[in-house]
């Protein structure tokens, strides 16, 4: 019977526009570290939109709303978690290593 819950897919829920509540819950989902694969699942929406809320280009304020909702349903995580905002790692190499190495 588990097996039968495994193989089936999940429904695949109705696109629609994330609003400010879905924000907030985003936010706390990242903290509580869930995976933004299972994210995109749940809302059904496309990986960028996630990117967008933690880089606060859409809905900004809603981290500062996010962490005082999590300090209340989760107070004993205060310490075990990073509230910072989302820091875009580049992959290429940033042009100021250029200058370590003297041209041949």
């Amino acid at each position: 019977m588990a097996t039968v819950f495994l193989s089936v897919p999940p429904p695949a829920l109705p696109k629609r526009p994330l609003n400010e509540t879905d924000a907030v819950n985003i936010w706390i989902a990242r903290w509580l570290r869930v995976r933004p694969k299972e994210l995109v699942r749940r809302y059904g929406c496309d990986p960028r939109r996630l990117y967008e809320i933690w880089e606060e280009t859409h809905f900004p304020g809603s981290r500062a709303k996010a962490l005082e909702i999590f300090a209340k349903r989760f107070p004993a995580q205060q310490d075990r978690f990073d509230p910072g905002p989302h820091r875009r790692i580049p992959l290429t190499a940033h042009p100021d290593q250029l200058n370590l190495f003297p041209e041949a």
